[in-house]
């Protein structure tokens, strides 16, 4: 995994409910941990565009409910500032259910994705439409 430019702003902490925007079958996640988070002692860990963690489906077909999966986040309301000094920001907070290593497990994915998630995630760019 390669680091980003720039600070990235982490607007979704652990607990927030994001749209699944792949095909696998599910609609809505929770997120229950945030993976390679390094950060003060007793603040709550969040995660940003880019960035891996644990869900938990909250609505979506019968066999995909009450799983839990790894995902990777590819849109976030909260605006973020990107190195060349331009404020992006999402209608919607979306991620992308994938594997440990990246890959995805959706054919596509609807919507736009964030620049920064397709830079550090290949497979994401790949199966990807629009790249914002």
């Amino acid at each position: 995994m390669k680091g980003i430019a720039g600070k990235q702003t982490r607007g979704l902490p652990t607990g927030a409910q994001l749209v699944c925007a792949d095909n696998t079958g599910a609609k809505v996640v929770e997120i229950i941990q945030v993976l390679n988070i390094h950060t003060t002692a007793r603040q709550y860990p969040t995660a940003g565009v880019g960035d891996m963690v644990i869900v938990s489906v909250k609505k979506g077909t019968p066999d995909m409910r009450k799983k839990v999966f790894p995902a990777v986040i590819i849109r976030q309301r909260m605006p973020f500032r990107r190195p060349d000094g331009t404020m992006v920001q999402f209608e919607d907070n979306a991620c992308v259910i994938t594997t440990k290593t990246g890959e995805t497990k959706g054919s596509e994915i609807k919507g736009p994705v964030a620049r920064e998630a397709a830079d550090r995630w290949p497979r994401i760019a790949a199966i990807s439409s629009t790249i914002v």
